[in-house]
């Protein structure tokens, strides 16, 4: 069965099982994670995974990350005039895009993001994180807000808010693993302020005080930015609201372990367990239906993410019939923790559950 939002579809329904089959072997978590969301958005999501993925790697296996790039670049203009290239992700994500009128900038974006690490970028400030967060992670946000049906940009500003508040979780959670890699992705400037320099620490990566002290206020305003999020998820399509929440409450975890265990991330990588996750999958099912769309006027997006809900707002949906999230009953969402329940009690006993990151 092919596609039924396309006159003329790109990808076959082996094209779209081809996606799947791909997050399901390099994203257990997020394949687990994706059982929540109605059936009509977790074929796209595949697909936008897919596309993640597929560039991610191109980039990071690639000898000549500048070549990648640009490949990537050339697959993404022709996937945007319907032309993709014959593969399975190309075809999909074309269909993808045009289904759902992706604005082009948005994944652009996210490419920009991947060049900015080949480059070895690093951020003077935390605005810099923020608009590096914002390429890596907020398009995926964006656009996965945009799959669910939902354009509305104040929704968009709060995906924009959770996808920077995961990646500086990430951030935190990778200090030590990061640098082992020559890479720093805390801001330079409140290293100097303890007393670091950023090179001299680069050079001999080791964990004290004034790290820890770094680390923490990096999880404070990803705190904040969780926090500001859930107006988002509030608006959303209930039967779409228990994934998204899930990603938040497990993200938000993982600053918790880093918490406990002194802001030390150099020495250890923190991890959520399999038992504290299916305490937070319990959580996220009692807790979607009440999240609280909040008081008063919304706040503006970030500076650093504003660039994307403005592309939203200049790419409306074309007419025609597309699926409704919102038709999925209630009650389905009982069989679907129950899955997603069963699938980390099983991986649990393989050892930590592999995630799909925002970032590289």
């Amino acid at each position: 069965m092919v596609p039924i939002w396309l006159e003329n579809p790109n990808a076959s329904a082996e094209d779209l099982a081809a996606c799947r089959a791909m997050i399901r072997q390099g994203s257990r978590t997020f394949f687990a994670a994706s059982l929540l969301l109605p059936a009509t958005i977790r074929c796209p999501a595949y697909t936008l995974y897919a596309f993640c993925r597929f560039a991610d790697d191109e980039v990071d296996c690639a000898g000549r990350e500048c070549d990648a790039l640009e490949r990537l670049r050339e697959r993404l203009a022709l996937a945007y005039a319907g032309r993709p290239l014959p593969t399975p992700t190309d075809r999909a994500f074309a269909d993808m895009v045009a289904r759902y009128a992706i604005p082009r900038a948005i994944p652009e974006a996210l490419l920009e993001g991947l060049a900015w690490d080949t480059d070895g970028r690093r951020y003077e400030d935390f605005s810099g994180v923020a608009a590096y967060s914002a390429r890596v992670a907020s398009t995926v946000g964006a656009m996965m807000t945009l799959l669910m049906g939902v354009r509305d940009p104040d929704v968009i500003a709060r995906a924009c808010d959770l996808g920077v508040a995961m990646q500086i979780t990430n951030i935190c959670r990778d200090v030590g693993e990061d640098a082992r890699m020559g890479r720093i992705y805390l801001p330079l400037a409140w290293m100097r302020e303890e007393g670091l320099d950023p090179d001299a620490w680069l050079a001999d990566p080791v964990f004290d005080a004034r790290l820890g002290r770094v680390v923490r206020r990096m999880l404070d305003a990803a705190d904040r930015l969780y926090a500001r999020s859930e107006a988002g998820i509030a608006h959303l399509p209930l039967p779409c609201r228990p994934g998204i929440l899930a990603a938040r409450i497990m993200y938000a975890e993982i600053g918790r372990e880093v918490e406990k265990a002194g802001y030390d991330s150099v020495s250890r990588r923190a991890y959520v367990c399999g038992r504290r996750k299916l305490a937070l999958l319990g959580r996220t099912f009692a807790q979607a239906p009440f999240v609280a769309k909040g008081v008063g006027a919304p706040p503006p997006p970030l500076d650093e993410t504003r660039f994307l809900v403005d592309a939203v707002i200049a790419s409306p949906l074309a007419n025609g019939a597309r699926p409704d999230p919102t038709a999925v009953p209630w009650w389905n969402f009982a069989r679907r923790i129950a899955w997603v329940v069963d699938l980390f009690g099983r991986l649990e006993q393989r050892g930590p559950v592999g995630s799909l990151e925002p970032r590289t």
